[in-house]
């Protein structure tokens, strides 16, 4: 055989085993994509099986595994520097529970019922008389049904039956003294039973359909229509308290907002099956924090762009992307993450992932974050100390960071992104610079939870009327639900403020006198 047609023949198998090679590469790498979309199928199919059947709280309780909440790479966090003073060291005490039922509250009233024994059984047999050297007690507590009584307003008439008013041409002919301000004129409802109505639905989540049954158990009629209709105009009543709940709002240094869905009926030119949404704001001045929900149709980012109008500070926010289309168009306002949802997301990869030493490692770091600010808020409580945290927990935190990023780089690179571990180390790393921005101000914690904290009593309650017949009723639940997580934030009882606000309100005009109806303002008038 010529040279020529040998060195043909090995060209050609040579070419033939490069081929075959990179057919069985091909393969290979099909297969491998085969293996991880059948991993992330069965990650989220365990994902959805552990979310219906296990334990909601997001905690590690499997033996061995635990103490990756408290440190990361084998190191526990025992000691904080401070720049200024020496370390100091925190231990953690050990608190039993006491044993037996717990004391009745002192505040609730006491009445005194002394049993004693019979005169003739105080006399000893010596013929001395028995001298008390003790006592012992025991409390019941009593519950009375509420007190409900009618308020009769009696308004005599006047009249002169000499002349009948013929001599007096500038007063009536009868005289009768001016009907009370009421909030709902010309109803039965008094501030207290208003009072009482809304927060039953929207503190305690009793829609007005259980109420009604209520009522009549104590031989009252009211229909739920009447409570609706009592809700919709006390609404209307008190709307200029709201304008100026959103200017506070807008007054401080940090907004947190979130938004859930709410079904409404009645939209015009949608069905009554499309899923509105409820949007929270919690804002304000540290001594007077604000919460307000605005209900609103679609979960539009021109929505948050109108919710924030005309504000400037921080925003603290979760990874939707809608709020960074608003700020675009907001200059002023800097963006803020929250670490709770990058720690969701590892912990979910955790409950299904073969690789979950690696996500609660991650979760690890985020535990350190969390130690070091609540350690330095507890040692720096006061208003004149906000600098010196500021400062000592940037310190701190830089090298928990600068350790956690290069950490999630190197996962980036070796987990693929379909997995629930791969999508928790993107979703840290695009959030970076808005996780890291807590830092930058002494008002901003780490996460997002305080506004997701207050938008959860919304929740509860979905669950038991379910939706809004109109989207009026809609609006007047937001502002029923702004007053009483307001007044709760500042340390009030609701139906306590809400009573208060009934009363006052019918007499206000200015805007001076809504200011003073004011949550951190009622009590002082």
């Amino acid at each position: 055989m010529p040279d020529e047609e040998l060195q043909l023949e090995k060209l050609d198998k040579i070419a033939l085993i490069n081929y075959i090679k990179k057919l069985e590469s091909g393969f290979n790498q099909q297969i491998k994509e085969i293996e991880y979309k059948y991993l992330a199928l069965k990650e989220d199919y365990d994902l959805l099986i552990y979310k219906r059947f296990a334990r909601s709280a997001e905690q590690l309780i499997s033996e061995g595994k635990q103490h990756l909440l408290f440190s990361c790479e084998g190191t526990n966090i025992k000691t904080i520097k401070n720049p200024e003073e020496n370390d100091f060291e925190e231990v953690n005490s050990f608190k039993r529970k006491k044993k037996g039922r717990k004391a009745i509250d002192p505040r609730i009233p006491r009445v005194e019922k002394v049993i004693d024994i019979e005169e003739t059984e105080k006399a000893c047999a010596c013929g001395a008389e028995l001298t008390k050297i003790g006592e012992e007690s025991n409390e019941k507590l009593h519950i009375i049904p509420p007190r409900i009584y009618v308020e009769k307003t009696i308004r005599p008439k006047y009249a002169c039956r000499s002349c009948e008013g013929t001599e007096d041409d500038e007063r009536s002919t009868v005289r009768i003294a001016p009907l009370e301000p009421s909030l709902i004129p010309k109803s039965i409802v008094s501030p207290s039973l208003l009072s009482c109505i809304i927060v039953q639905k929207y503190e305690d989540h009793l829609p007005y359909y259980r109420q009604e049954k209520q009522f009549q158990r104590i031989m009252v009629t009211i229909s739920r229509q009447d409570m609706s209709n009592w809700q919709q105009q006390a609404y209307k009543r008190i709307k200029p308290l709201f304008e100026l709940l959103e200017e506070e709002l807008k007054s401080g240094p940090l907004i947190q907002m979130d938004e859930t869905t709410v079904q409404v009926m009645g939209e015009e030119e949608r069905a009554d099956t499309q899923k509105s949404y409820m949007w929270l704001a919690r804002g304000g001045p540290p001594d007077k924090p604000v919460v307000l929900y605005k209900y609103r149709q679609t979960r539009g980012a021109y929505h948050a762009k109108e919710l924030l109008s005309g504000y400037c500070g921080f925003l603290q926010t979760d990874g939707y992307e809608g709020y960074d289309a608003a700020l675009k168009e907001l200059p002023g306002i800097i963006h803020v993450g929250c670490f709770a949802h990058a720690r969701r997301k590892f912990f979910e990869a955790s409950k299904v992932t073969t690789q979950a030493a690696t996500a609660e490692e991650g979760m690890g770091y985020i535990k350190k974050l969390y130690t070091i600010e609540s350690r330095l808020r507890k040692k720096y409580e006061k208003a004149e100390e906000r600098k010196t945290f500021l400062r000592v927990r940037q310190l701190c935190t830089w090298s928990v960071l600068k350790g956690f990023k290069q950490w999630l780089i190197k996962q980036q690179e070796e987990v693929p992104p379909s997995l629930l571990l791969g999508k928790a180390v993107a979703y840290s790393l695009s959030q970076w610079d808005k996780l890291v921005s807590y830092l930058l101000s002494p008002y901003v914690t780490p996460d997002n939870n305080a506004c997701e904290n207050a938008i959860r009593p919304f929740v509860l309650g979905r669950k038991n009327w379910l939706f809004n017949k109109s989207p009026e009723g809609a609006e007047s639940s937001c502002g029923m639900y702004s007053l009483i997580q307001t007044a709760k934030l500042n340390g009030l009882v609701p139906s306590h403020y809400l009573t208060a606000l009934f009363e006052k309100a019918p007499l206000a005009s200015t805007s001076r006198d809504w200011e003073k109806l004011l949550p951190w303002n009622i009590l002082k008038n």
